[in-house]
């Protein structure tokens, strides 16, 4: 069974950390492109196969995704079961932990998967439902960050969140009637960040298991933000108090 991931990014980021995954490599049929060429040369000297492809075999294989010239048949990554969130809590101090609610756009996905890896999450957590898939087009727009954070698919976020809690995670929400704003909380400890769907936000029993819940301030016409612009402000003031 393999996996596919195309762009040149994303190539990139899993040659740079995991070679041995590469099974197949096809890249675009008279493509002369500076950017491609040293990475064809990386993959050639790893004794990678590679295959030229049309465009037409590359957009259909692509999905009609933008995949840069180059796609790559891979073995499958880790993949992180509900189980394994225990032992990663044992291991960490003060954790920043994400958790994303009803976000089911495979590119806000990738976004926030990226946005997690610059600052220093340790766990991406998504409901089984109602969450998009770390499809080729997720990873190709988490520029190889998909493959450094854990993402943990949880059959009841409800009861994830009181894990959390048992082991003195404090669960910070985002919500537009928050009294207080993140530039007024306090984010140095071990703490999970939740943020819901654009538009309806968090589920009312995601909400419910919020310790704090706080807003973005916004001073434009605006209501709101694109959820992995909204996940990148709330981390980072994170990373800031953390630091």
């Amino acid at each position: 069974m393999s996996e596919k991931i195309f762009g040149i990014h994303a190539v990139q980021a899993l040659l740079e950390r995991q070679p041995q995954r590469f099974q197949q490599v096809f890249i675009l049929k008279g493509r002369d492109d500076r950017r491609l060429q040293p990475l064809i040369q990386v993959l050639e000297s790893q004794g990678i196969t590679i295959q030229v492809a049309t465009r037409q075999w590359l957009d259909e294989a692509a999905e009609g995704a933008v995949h840069q010239g180059i796609l790559a048949l891979v073995k499958p990554g880790r993949q992180y079961q509900e189980g394994d969130l225990p032992d990663l809590l044992e291991k960490l101090e003060k954790p920043l932990i994400l958790i994303l609610d009803g976000v089911t756009d495979p590119h806000n996905l990738g976004a926030c998967l990226r946005s997690a890896d610059a600052a220093g999450v340790a766990a991406v957590i998504v409901p089984k439902d109602r969450s998009a898939a770390l499809n080729a087009t997720a990873k190709k727009v988490a520029c190889g960050a998909a493959e450094t954070v854990p993402l943990i698919r949880v059959t009841n976020l409800a009861r994830t969140m009181r894990l959390l809690q048992e082991y003195h995670i404090w669960i910070v929400g985002t919500a537009g009637e928050a009294d207080h704003t993140l530039y007024q909380s306090k984010m140095t400890g071990g703490m999970a960040l939740v943020m819901g769907a654009e538009g309806e936000g968090m589920r009312r029993l995601t909400r419910e298991h919020c310790d704090e819940l706080i807003s973005i301030p916004m001073a434009g016409s605006v209501s709101s933000l694109n959820v992995s612009v909204a996940t990148g402000i709330c981390l980072f003031e994170a990373v800031r108090q953390r630091q």
